[in-house]
């Protein structure tokens, strides 16, 4: 039985990966951290409330850790604000759950990230990827989804306007670039978990795709 770690578990794809462990037996435990408590319980939730400024890196212990950690430039409401989300936190975390012998990083970033990106939003993502590529975990795999869709718990009206558009044209649309659920997401990651991947895997969208209910 192994033990899961979630961060960004009240988010989109979070929120999905968190009621599919929950019911997955492999797990025996599954802890989140999160600012504030999610609105349901189970017999094997463990919510850990923590200030991601500054945290107890002890907390951080689990088998595979995995974060879905992410936020817009709008919501943020500074650079500086977006890199600590899409950033600083989910290397914070990946540091601590290293030193805590964690066995796999699982994080979801995004389509075209690239550290060398003349667009900042895929230059994160792609410094991301890179800060946790040398981290040299047992194994980290990375997935990149294109534009997400499902229920959010907040408004991104630009990616709803997005969202309309890409489904109106979705027949002239490359499967590498069309949308996908996130619960979709959620499954490629789960799934991928249980491979017993060494090394670092990234998984894009279009191979995500597979993982639909």
């Amino acid at each position: 039985m192994k033990t899961a770690l979630i961060v960004g578990a009240s988010g989109l794809i979070g929120l999905q990966l968190t009621q599919k462990i929950l019911n997955y037996a492999t797990y025996s435990v599954v802890k989140v951290l999160v600012r504030k408590p999610l609105d349901f319980q189970h017999p094997k939730l463990e919510q850990i409330i923590i200030d991601f400024n500054n945290f107890d890196k002890s907390l951080v212990v689990a088998d595979d850790i995995f974060c879905c950690l992410g936020t817009t430039m709008k919501q943020a409401g500074s650079k500086e604000a977006f890199y600590k989300v899409d950033f600083t936190y989910p290397l914070e975390i990946a540091k601590a759950a290293l030193q805590n012998r964690a066995k796999q990083y699982l994080i979801v970033t995004a389509m075209g990230a690239d550290e060398k990106s003349v667009f900042y939003y895929n230059r994160v993502k792609g410094e991301i990827e890179k800060a946790l590529s040398d981290l040299h975990f047992p194994a980290l795999i990375i997935f990149r989804p294109s534009l997400l869709l499902g229920e959010r718990t907040e408004s991104r009206s630009g990616e709803g306007f997005a969202t309309i558009l890409m489904k109106t044209f979705d027949f002239l649309i490359p499967d590498k670039y069309k949308p996908i659920k996130g619960e979709t997401v959620a499954n490629a990651m789960l799934d991928l978990a249980q491979k017993g991947i060494k090394g670092k895997e990234i998984l894009v969208s279009e191979k995500m795709q597979a993982f639909a209910s």
